[in-house]
């Protein structure tokens, strides 16, 4: 062969990995900012990685040069051994605009991963469309709706994204689009700029208040971690593919159980508290009950009277949802709701079992509740609950009233609902019943009668009698007793594969 043929690859290749120049590299360096390349190797095993599109680049002739890999860094790599499609956007390359040289690598990293049964990874950092390649009748019909796949997000496969800087256009959609997302704070996640956003509505908008991280953490939900580093949202990623197959027709990993996962679970007594009204952090007992260590909470500040993490129980993967007495009593606001149904959507697609921890009073209800839409969201709750079929087992902590007891999961929607000897369940709150029924309040004279009338049948006894509650446990029994009857509820006829029926369900709500 020519030797010049030979030289002109390596010559090309060089072009390439220069990214935006070492100009705008040192810039990002001197910034404390890390670059795509860094990124890549803080996410992908060492030397797993092997690149799709290196010599990829602007479609249009004139910026060829200019456009080194098309503004994406994109191959395929292993992440604790296994492959992963995944695309790290090269923001010195014209801010990792949309185009359509890109467009096409991503979508062949999408397919690919979707046929081939390996996770998708994106890595955003981007300005949005690239213009004015998007401008006018061509640029429309050249760059957009041309990939009618692009947004068919099916959880055939697990998506994770990453928001880093400023993350405008695509980088907000693919983390709208996946089953987890992470942010670095001080960084930046809306639909376009605030410069074009304040041209639009003709005022100055502050980046924080467009898209910052608590707009996110707080308001949105869209996030599910926030970390302060981008080496740290790279271990986000990671953490989070531990938990998950590779694809939908997979069991998830399971993981040897460290000598210390289990933990004294007599602790769970003095967490719990002995009055029926007093407020705990149901979250230190999640962290008593699964292997030490192992919880993963998602969307922590938003809708935190729920509480939804992926943990390990004996190695296991298994999806867990709580109410936290801590915020709120534990009543279930509409962002809690919202919190709770795209998580446990994810869990179901993707096979992993659920286990519920309730004590709730009900829904919270208002003014304010019903402009968001609550009946909505609780009727979406109550579908969504009713088409999971992964094993699932409801415990009953204290309090489970009403409507929301049925979407926790309580009587028939899961294979086993069992309670602690401090569980009560009933219609609703006798302290609000007693309200209803006989128009006494706390601290009027006859309402402790009263209330003893109303509150008599709402311990857990009649309904292990009739068997409506499988069992009665003690709290520190709790451990040992999910893990042999998610052992005993394994979907063994069809190696651990759930139905699915939710797998089209929407990714944001």
């Amino acid at each position: 062969m020519d030797e010049k043929l030979l030289q002109d690859v390596d010559a090309r290749r060089a072009r390439a990995a220069r990214m935006g120049g070492p100009e705008k590299l040192e810039s990002r360096r001197k910034r404390g900012g890390t670059n795509a390349i860094e990124r890549l190797g803080f996410l992908v095993d060492p030397g797993s990685f092997i690149e799709t599109g290196l010599l990829g680049a602007s479609s249009l002739k004139a910026d060829e040069a200019a456009t080194p890999r098309d503004g994406k860094v994109c191959g395929f790599a292993k992440i604790d051994g296994r492959d992963v499609a995944v695309c790290v956007n090269d923001f010195t390359v014209k801010g990792a605009s949309t185009g359509a040289t890109n467009g096409r690598k991503l979508a062949h990293l999408r397919r690919t991963a979707t046929e081939k049964g390996m996770a998708f990874v994106h890595i955003g950092e981007s300005t949005g469309a690239r213009l004015p390649d998007a401008m006018g009748s061509r640029g429309m019909g050249t760059m957009l709706g041309n990939d009618p796949t692009q947004f068919r997000r099916a959880r055939d496969t697990p998506w994770a994204s990453a928001a880093l800087d400023t993350s405008f256009g695509s980088s907000a959609w693919l983390c709208c689009c996946s089953d987890f997302a992470v942010m670095r704070k001080g960084s930046v996640m809306a639909v376009s700029s605030p410069r074009l956003v304040s041209m639009a509505i003709g005022e100055k908008v502050d980046l924080e208040e467009l898209g910052g991280w608590r707009v996110h953490a707080e308001l949105t939900g869209l996030i599910d971690r926030f970390v302060d580093s981008d080496e740290e949202a790279m271990a986000e990623v990671r953490r989070f593919l531990s938990y998950m197959p590779s694809h939908n027709g997979a069991p998830p990993p399971e993981c040897a159980v460290a000598e210390d996962a289990v933990q004294d679970q007599n602790a769970i007594l003095e967490v719990l508290p002995a009055k029926r009204t007093q407020v705990y952090d149901m979250r230190k007992i999640i962290a008593v009950i699964f292997d030490r260590g192992s919880v993963f909470e998602l969307k922590a500040r938003f809708g935190r009277s729920a509480v939804v993490a992926l943990a390990r129980l004996g190695g296991r993967s298994v999806g867990v949802i709580a109410n936290n007495p801590n915020v709120a009593g534990g009543a279930l606001s509409v962002e809690a709701v919202r919190k709770i149904v795209d998580f446990q959507v994810m869990c179901d697609s993707f096979n992993i079992p659920i286990v519920r921890l309730v004590d709730t009073p009900g829904f919270v209800v208002g003014t304010d509740a019903e402009r968001k839409g609550a009946p909505g969201h609780i009727m979406n709750f109550m579908n969504c609950t009713s088409f999971v079929t992964v094993p699932s087992i409801t415990v009953i902590a204290r309090k489970a009233y009403g409507r929301a007891y049925v979407a926790m999961g309580g009587g028939r929607h899961n294979e086993e609902m069992i309670a602690w000897p401090t569980a009560e369940v009933s219609f609703m709150d006798p302290t609000f019943a007693t309200t209803i029924v006989h128009g006494l309040k706390p601290g009027d004279e006859g309402f402790e009668e009263a209330f003893a009338e109303i509150g008599k049948d709402t311990e857990i006894w009649d309904m292990a009698t009739i068997y409506s509650v499988q069992n009665v446990i003690k709290p520190q029994e709790t451990r040992d007793y999910l893990i042999r009857m998610l052992d005993v509820y394994r979907l063994r006829r069809s190696g651990g594969i759930g139905e699915h029926l939710m797998r089209n369900w929407p990714t944001s709500m």
